[in-house]
């Protein structure tokens, strides 16, 4: 009878253990992405790897976050996969970039969603305390790309877009929480730019160190910024280390001097858009010639701790 039950106990034992190693990591034991440190698994709205194209269309970025909020591969689709490692564990990155400066037209590589009535899946981000964005960038350009919106043929850009969350009410540039690089009284600069209400005025937390130290030219960079609603402040880091900075609008912008609570607008966010503005593809703005991965973007202030955890997480 002992040696039945010991056989059943042990027959039961390697069943589980086929169906384990048969699941990914995600099914077997881990409630949140493998890339993702379980310290932010809770907070983690949206995520792109670019190894997840969607099913019957590959122009389309599947999310590995909690939302479930596609993205698509603007212009270019799948050729805007490519294989580069930002991070161990990696496998394809995001390629965009500017493709014919001297017409004004709408063929620039980004990627992104947009939604006039809003992105119901982005939901997390309307009457938000705080916002996280961050992920791996790598630049190949020096510095904003040229205006093929006007006529003037030296004309240019005047900010290179990385990645961000639009407002309830964007056209498919103005943003709630975005990482970019942009004019700071003259200097390009890295900055978190983050705007609390609808049709109000935004904040720029701007990096003190030149822009060109912070992000080298073809070298994977792992980014973040965080935006806190309830106070008005935000931070920048990079791989996983705070980045001094200065804020480059005095007052009170975001109006959080009064009574609170002080959260973004009761509305669902128009999008996502990465690489550039306007994801619904109707006018070039800000494109960056760059690699990116391991895009996240999350409903809290992720504490300092938290954004090193996750770099040395990716980097290790």
């Amino acid at each position: 009878m002992r040696r039945t039950r010991r056989a059943a106990l042990a027959a039961t034992a390697v069943l589980a253990l086929a169906l384990t190693a048969g699941a990914s990591p995600a099914q077997a034991d881990r409630p949140g992405p493998y890339d993702v440190h379980p310290a932010l698994w809770s907070h983690l709205v949206a995520m792109y790897d670019f190894d997840h194209p969607a099913p019957g269309d590959v122009a389309l970025e599947q999310d590995q976050g909690r939302s479930g909020t596609e993205i698509a591969l603007v212009n270019g689709g799948a050729d805007m996969r490519v294989p580069d490692q930002a991070y161990k564990g990696s496998g394809n990155a995001l390629q965009t970039g500017q493709v014919n400066p001297q017409v004004a037209g709408n063929d620039d590589w980004k990627a992104g969603t947009w939604s006039s009535s809003g992105v119901s899946t982005l939901h997390a981000f309307s009457g938000a305390e705080g916002a996280t964005v961050m992920g791996w960038f790598k630049r190949d350009m020096d510095g904003p790309a040229l205006n093929s919106t006007t006529a003037n043929p030296t004309d240019r850009f005047n900010a290179i877009g990385l990645a961000g969350v639009l407002t309830g009410d964007s056209d498919g540039h103005a943003v709630r929480a975005l990482l970019e690089l942009i004019d700071v009284n003259g200097e390009l600069r890295l900055v978190a730019l983050g705007r609390r209400l609808d049709g109000g005025s935004s904040q720029t937390f701007a990096a003190s160190e030149d822009w060109r130290t912070i992000l080298p030219k073809g070298e994977w960079v792992h980014l973040a910024a965080t935006y806190d609603f309830t106070t008005g402040t935000m931070a920048l880091y990079r791989n996983g280390e705070p980045v001094d900075g200065f804020y480059t609008v005095a007052g009170d912008p975001w109006k959080v001097a009064g009574p609170g609570p002080h959260v973004t607008t009761a509305t669902d966010p128009r999008g996502i858009k990465i690489g550039g503005s306007f994801p619904q593809n109707t006018l070039e703005r800000n494109p960056c010639d760059c690699r990116m991965d391991g895009l996240m973007f999350l409903d809290s202030v992720i504490p300092a701790s938290d954004v090193a955890k996750q770099y040395r997480y990716m980097a290790r």
